[in-house]
Formats: structure tokens, sequence, C-alpha cells
């Protein structure tokens, strides 16, 4: 068993049928009812790591295996010593094979089992075994009125698996009720939708232990992401110009800041020289905060051999006027990062949609960085489709559109072409004010141009590296212009 860390490591992620796939391969290999007993002990054990003082359990079951783990926890429990009291909110009748076995074992080793709650006291912990993987809709009545309880409790809620009421593929709850876990303990497989939407505002700390099942040829959903950054030192030998160019452009009248917002990350996450192309008038061509940014006022007309050599990221308080720059920075530009305004303007025009996919058959790498609204946008679809799937939604877009997609949000989204998509956990809601997508468009250009690596790796590093200076910060919010200089702090060195 093992605590997962945000970022520690690349991590495997199995959704609902892949996880089903390996519990079947796994079932077949050991004897009756071992896998559940192993998930008890599992369960068990963190219960009691979690709460080493703890002398009352309440453990909720539900009517398939997740109740039937929950039971073989409980019975562990009750043999230390403990003051268990299981409420299972299942027909017995209907209970699958491995559960059935599980509670006749409990109550013949005497656990307290009865269709409701007896004590009337919160207990030091509960334990959440009503719906597992097996849930694909709204929990009924009763179910919901369990769920409620657990979330009233001030005592540490371990969930088993994934919350209930927790979709396993998307992170986002079946209905209005899904349990609020202090820690939640993933068998055999991480799932994704513990890392993003609405999951992480649910499921706590998470918890591994795959059962000893070896996962390694397992088909994986996603990855959950970490740094990915070379830790190469810089060459003594090497000068600005081995560290690339940067171009930003936008900031149009009025929004200027946006732009110097991604110029100032463009330069900190490692650019050699950084040029500000504000499509703005009456705009000052110094930035005092930072006069080594050196600012061009048209300077995606230069020739199309400059542009074909410098990492653009366009969009950034671009308003209206960015679509005038667009055509001629999707057909020359040689690393394009394109945020905010050029997603819309592109959103709205299918001869820009048709430069857009064109860029990767001409060798020419582009990273899109949409919010969700931005995204919905993009693919003509409402917003709450778009957070109802989101490792759908980005590979949608990664592959229309042949490029590498930074969806962000809770669990922000990195995907790739025909490839499988990645999920960004580290970061908070510190990052939820204006500016910290400029930030994160900028960096990201700064970082693909210093280190020369691919868009996918480039994409992953950023995403990381904003939300691990966010995890390092107490401010919440952060302010965009400070985020800068934490993301800088927090650079591996």
């Amino acid at each position: 068993m093992e605590r997962i860390l945000p970022g520690d490591r690349d991590r495997p992620l199995h959704g609902i049928a892949a996880s089903r796939q390996i519990e079947r391969q796994a079932l077949a290999g050991v004897e009756a009812h071992s896998l559940m007993r192993r998930a008890g002990i599992a369960v068990a054990a963190l219960a009691r790591a979690l709460c080493p003082h703890a002398r009352s359990v309440w453990v909720v079951c539900g009517p398939g295996n997740n109740g039937g783990d929950g039971l073989e926890a409980a019975m562990l429990l009750h043999a230390t010593g403990l003051d268990v009291e299981v409420t299972l909110a299942a027909d017995i009748a209907r209970l699958p094979v491995d559960a059935r076995s599980a509670l006749e074992r409990a109550q013949a080793a005497g656990v307290a089992i009865s269709p409701g709650r007896i004590s009337s006291e919160v207990p030091d912990i509960a334990i959440d075994a009503l719906l597992g993987l097996g849930s694909n809709r709204a929990p009924g009545a009763a179910l919901a009125e369990w769920i409620c309880q657990l979330n009233t409790f001030t005592c540490p809620v371990l969930a088993i698996d994934l919350p209930s009421g927790l979709n396993a593929d998307t992170g986002q709850p079946h209905g209005e009720h899904c349990v609020v876990a202090t820690h939640t303990l993933a068998l055999l497989t991480l799932k994704p939708g513990l890392f993003t939407g609405s999951g992480r505002d649910h499921v706590g700390e998470v918890w591994l232990d795959t059962l000893g099942v070896e996962l390694d040829s397992a088909p994986q959903t996603a990855r959950l992401s970490a740094n990915a950054a070379p830790r190469t030192p810089r060459k003594h030998a090497q000068h600005k110009g081995s560290f690339g160019d940067v171009a930003v452009v936008g900031g149009a009248s009025g929004m200027a800041g946006a732009a110097l917002l991604a110029a100032r990350a463009a330069h900190a996450a490692g650019a050699g020289r950084v040029y500000v192309n504000l499509l703005g008038d009456g705009v000052s061509a110094v930035d005092p905060q930072r006069p080594e940014l050196m600012f061009r006022p048209a300077w995606w007309q230069e020739p199309a051999q400059m542009l074909s050599q410098a990492t653009v990221v366009c969009g950034c308080g671009g308003d209206d006027a960015v679509r005038a720059v667009l055509p001629r920075l999707l057909s020359s530009a040689g690393r394009l990062v394109l945020d905010a305004d050029a997603l819309n303007a592109i959103a709205s025009d299918t001869s820009l949609q048709h430069l857009l996919a064109a860029r990767q058959p001409r060798g020419r790498e582009t990273v899109l960085t949409p919010h969700p609204l931005e995204a919905a946008r993009l693919l003509n679809i409402s917003t709450s489709a778009v957070q109802a799937d989101r490792l759908a939604t980005a590979q949608e877009l990664a592959d229309r559109f042949a490029c590498v997609v930074v969806l962000k949000g809770s669990g922000s989204v990195i995907a790739s072409p025909q490839s499988t998509p990645w999920i960004n956990a580290t970061g908070n809601a510190a990052l939820a004010t204006a500016g910290t997508g400029d930030v994160l468009a900028g960096w990201l250009g700064g970082c693909w141009s210093a280190l020369r690596t691919d868009a996918l790796q480039a994409a992953r590093q950023a995403a990381w590296l904003q939300g691990h200076a966010a995890d390092l910060c107490t401010a919440t919010p952060l302010r965009a212009s400070d985020l800068i200089e934490a993301m800088h702090a927090a650079s591996p060195r």
C-alpha cells in the first residue's frame, strides 16, 4: 500500500472498463473470495493506521462487492477489539457471491450488522463501502440518506476504491449526493476520476493497494503526470541563443497586462530572448519591472524564416485584434502556443481551423491551452458537456486539430493526437484568479524554447510546475505576477 502524492511520479490510470478487465484476470488466477479478503485486509490496515487510537468504527456497506470489501474490513477490525457497527444497505438475497460469503463470515465472527444505525454517536472513523465501480447512476433514496449522514460526520471518512456516487472515469458525481471522503483507498487500480473534475473535492488523500496484482501489461485509460522536465544543467559555453526566442503576440488595447504576464513567465522559464508584440495602441514600449523584455510592435510580420525558428505564444489579451495575425502565425510559426482570444477566434472561423489542423502534417507543433468554456466553443458544445467528461473532451480536441491540448481546470488533462492522455494532479484553487492562464501559456512557451523538447513534454512540465508552485504557497488566491516568481523558485535545478 502507498500514499499517492501529487506529481511524485508517472502512474498508470485505469478506467471502469480497464479495471473490470484487470479484476476478471486477477480473479481467474486466485482461489474463491481471496481478492475480497485481501481488500478487507488493506482497508482495515489503513483504517488502523489513520486512526491508531480509534475505539469505534462505523462501516456502511452497499449491495455490491464494494460492500463485501467493507464487511471483510469490519470483521478484521472487530477482531482487534474495536467497537464495530455495520449498516448493511442492501437486500441480502441479492448480494454477489463473494459479498454474501463475507457477510456470513462477519456474522459468524459476531460483528454487529443491521439495516439501520444503532448508535447515535459519531464514530472515531467511518468507512464508506456503499458504491464502487458498478455505480452508474445517481444513488437511490436509501443510499443517498447514508451518503448524507457520512458527509455530516466530523470524523475521518475512508472511502473504499472511490467515494460513493463518484464516476470513476470522469470525476463527476452521478447525481446530487456523493461522499466527501478524507481518504480514499483505491483497490487494484488508480481511476482517472480520482484526479480530475470534481473528484479531487471528494477523494481527500488517495492511497493505492494493488492487492498483489501485476498491472504492467494492463491497458491504460490515462496516465498521472509527474514533472516532465529533464534535469540537465546549463553548460558554461551556452549563451542566450542556445535557449531560443519566444514571441508573445497579444495585449490588445486595455489588455496589455495579459501579454506582459505571459512574456515575463516565458523569460522566467528559461527562454533566451523574449519579444512582446502588443496589438493595442498607446502602450509603453518597456516593462519597468522586466526591462529585459523586448517590445516589437509588428513582430508577427517578420520574415517567415524568423517566425519558423521562434516559439510563439498567441492570444493572451488579444481580443478581436488577434484575428488579423492568426493566419500568418498559423502558417509560419515553428512552435505555437494558442490561448484565450486566439482560441475564441479559431472557434468562430473555419478557415483558421483548417490552418490549425494543417500544421502537424507540415511538421509544426501546436499547443492549445483552453479552459472549459473555450474548449466548449472549439467543439461547439456546452461547458457542462466538457466538464462531464474532461478526458474525452481533451482527446477529441487533440485529434480534431492535430495538436497537444491542455484542458485547464481541476486535474488539468494533457492530450496529444491518438495517444493516451495525461492528468496533472498538482495545483489547487489558489490558481483560480485572473492571469494564471496567461502565466501558464507563457511558461509553456518559455520551457518549450529553452529545453528544446517536444510539445507534449513542455505542456506536461508547465502544468505540473504551475500546480506544484501553487501547492507550495500558502497565499489564496495566488496573484498571477506572484505565481511567476513562485514557479521560478520551484523549478528543478
